[in-house]
């Protein structure tokens, strides 16, 4: 387990046994004030919020969650460091540096970040037979294509993806994820892509923006990111600077299995974590770097609508 994964597991106990009375976060209450930087409408489904302002006293390379989960974070291999002056927009503070270290060696050293737990993360258990999901933030991009794969010899092999940020399955091995943004070559060309999956040890759906990856997210632009998981219907959206994008879906057929009697939902399992900038936040292997910062990284438990993400886009950049 990660030194975030232990973070989290001992403050669960310690809270579950009231020797640390509010050590986690408590679960939001609808109307709370919650973080500036989130519309109203969405704080109650708030479930993780990474502003990369708030490191965890005593600890820097971790950050703390400003959702209602208290689902702490880890900096990985940067520490510190990966917390750079960049505003993604007006009011905002620092922003997350993830990025490539050494391609040309088969170690574990890029900066990324997320958490790791074999077992499951409890404070993420919003995510346990759930409805739908909503994955959302600012990103820039350094880079116009995937960065050389570090665990092949071949130096002209390159990785097939960037990584961006995602929700990981309940029997994920730190690449498999429920909810998932990123970069993926589909039928031979990158694309900004929403993945998903319904089921633990399923088949995954993907929905691919149509326009141009660098396009859509120019080298060295802040732009803001959405992706929407509805399980209970098979459906997903992607919205760029909170309007929605024309996509297609890569499969015809069911991968969700949803045709048949529902509800459906997620498989009743926690998550085993978050991936922020490539996968395997436990640091067992490199997989999708992504030379790139991010900003104000938010996990919610349901599917926002098309007004609410522009709504929460206007919210950040109008100045609140």
């Amino acid at each position: 387990m990660s030194r975030a994964g232990r973070a989290v597991a001992a403050t669960a106990a310690l809270v579950a046994a009231g020797v640390l009375a509010g050590a986690a976060a408590p679960p939001a209450l609808a109307g709370s004030p919650g973080p500036r930087d989130v519309h109203p409408s969405l704080r109650e489904n708030l479930v993780a919020f990474y502003d990369f302002d708030h490191p965890v006293p005593g600890d820097p390379a971790l950050e703390r969650d400003q959702g209602r989960s208290g689902t702490e974070i880890e900096l990985v291999n940067g520490g510190a460091q990966m917390r750079v002056a960049d505003r993604a927009y007006r009011g905002a503070g620092r922003a997350l540096q993830t990025r490539q270290v050494e391609p040309s060696v088969a170690g574990n050293d890029d900066w990324k970040a997320g958490i790791y737990s074999a077992s499951g993360v409890r404070t993420m258990r919003p995510f346990n037979a759930v409805a739908g999901t909503t994955v959302m933030g600012w990103f820039k991009v350094e880079m116009t294509s995937p960065r050389p794969n570090s665990n092949t010899a071949d130096p002209a092999d390159l990785f097939n993806a960037i990584g961006l940020a995602g929700v990981l399955t309940g029997d994920s091995d730190g690449h498999g994820v429920r909810a998932l943004l990123e970069l993926i070559d589909v039928n031979g060309e990158l694309r900004l892509v929403a993945l998903g999956r319904r089921l633990d040890g399923g088949n995954s759906q993907t929905f691919a923006a149509e326009g141009d990856w660098r396009t859509l997210l120019p080298a060295g632009e802040w732009v803001h990111l959405a992706a929407t998981f509805d399980f209970a219907t098979g459906s997903m959206a992607l919205y760029r600077n909170g309007r929605p994008l024309a996509g297609f879906y890569t499969r015809t057929d069911d991968p969700w299995l949803v045709s048949g009697p529902g509800p459906h939902v997620t498989t009743a399992s926690d998550p085993r974590g978050i991936k922020i900038g490539g996968s395997y936040p436990q640091d067992t292997r490199e997989q999708n770097p992504c030379d790139c910062r991010m900003d104000s990284l938010m996990f919610l438990d349901q599917v926002v609508s098309a007004r609410d993400v522009e709504k929460q886009y206007r919210h950040m950049t109008r100045g609140h």
